[in-house]
Order: structure tokens, then sequence, then C-alpha cells
């Protein structure tokens, strides 16, 4: 019993250490550096985004660039100037020159030409792309009171990629509702297809 007691203390101590070391660091700021490279990881996930939204918006049928899912909800061709006029928007908010052509006012309604959007597409995310390549490392914490009291130049970046992700995900299911599989998903599944019916060392030769 006695064994028994002194057991029962010394967990006891241990979970009140733990406890108090946990509201000590709940109390205190984070000091801890990042753990990676924002600059570097915003370019790889702009790059992936850049690749799937042009190759879905090839994918979907001209005529289907008009189509909408209900009164008042951006047409496929809106939805995919929306995230354009977002890359080539923003950085215009922190100085940067805007690009060459480029219009705020009605772009999102000024064209339903599948060709002309694709191609705003492009040189939105080469031109946002560029922006984010050529900024220090310094000015992803430099202030930009123009987007909050507490914002710095990082959170452009952050707001754009977090807006991106957020309209791709949007844009598969239009593509899903008119009968488009996403060509990266459609590319996942021909080749685990091609490995269940070719397991290692007996696949087709290639001629």
């Amino acid at each position: 019993m006695k064994r028994f007691c002194v057991t029962l203390f010394a967990c006891a101590l241990l979970l009140g250490a733990a406890a108090e070391r946990t509201r000590a660091q709940a109390g205190s700021p984070d000091r801890t550096p990042p753990s990676y490279d924002m600059k570097a990881q915003a370019l790889l996930d702009l790059a992936d985004m850049e690749k799937k939204f042009v190759s879905l918006a090839q994918a979907i049928p001209a005529r289907d660039y008009a189509w909408r899912p209900g009164p008042g909800v951006r047409s496929i061709s809106e939805a995919y100037l929306h995230v354009a006029d977002l890359n080539f928007q923003m950085p215009t908010t922190v100085g940067v020159a805007p690009a060459p052509g480029y219009v705020h006012k009605n772009f999102e309604i000024s064209t339903t030409d599948k060709g002309q959007v694709v191609a705003e597409l492009r040189q939105s995310f080469e031109y946002f792309r560029a922006f984010v390549g050529k900024m220090p490392n310094a000015d992803f914490n430099k202030p930009e009171k123009t987007l909050g009291p507490d914002a710095n130049e990082g959170d452009v970046v952050y707001l754009v990629i977090a807006d991106d992700h957020e309209h791709l995900g949007q844009s598969v299911a239009y593509a899903r509702i008119k009968g488009i599989v996403p060509p990266w998903t459609a590319e996942a599944e021909r080749k685990r297809e091609m490995a269940q019916r070719w397991p290692p060392g007996k696949a087709p030769l290639a001629f």
C-alpha cells in the first residue's frame, strides 16, 4: 500500500509539472524560428495551381464557359477571370506596377472567349509569381497598413494563395457538374490502372 501511494504521488508531481509547463508556454510568445521558407513554398504552390487551373480551363468545352450553376452565381468564365483578377490586382495594393493592359473594372465579365480566359489565367500567374520572386525575404514582414493595423506584405501572398485554392475547388466542382474529370485526377487514375494491369517488371515494351 505504501509503495502504491508513493507511485501515485510521483505521478501527480509529474502531471503537475507538465501542466505548469503548458501554462507557461501558453502565456509566452512563440519565439521558435519558422520551419520553412514561405517565399519558396509560395512559388511552388503557385506553380502547381497555375498548372491545374490552366489544364482544367483547357479541358472544359468553350460552349460551357457562359454556364453558371444558378442566378447570381459566377459563370465558369467569371470564376476563372476572378482568379486572374485577384492575381493581377493584389500586388498593385503594395505599389507594384500593374500588368500591361490590365484594368480591374469589369475584368471578371470582360470576356467569355475560352482562349482569352486561358491566356489571362496564364499571364496572371506569371505576373504574381514574378512579384513573389522579386520580394526580398525581409519584405514578408514589412508592415502594410492598407490591409489592416497588424498586416504585412506577406499577407498579400497568403491571401492570394488562400483565395486561389478556394476557387480551384470551386472550379473542380463546376467541371464535375459538367462531366469533366480534372486532368490531374484522370492522369493519376490512368497510372493506377496501369500499375494494377502491369505489375513492376511486367510492363509492356514501349515502341
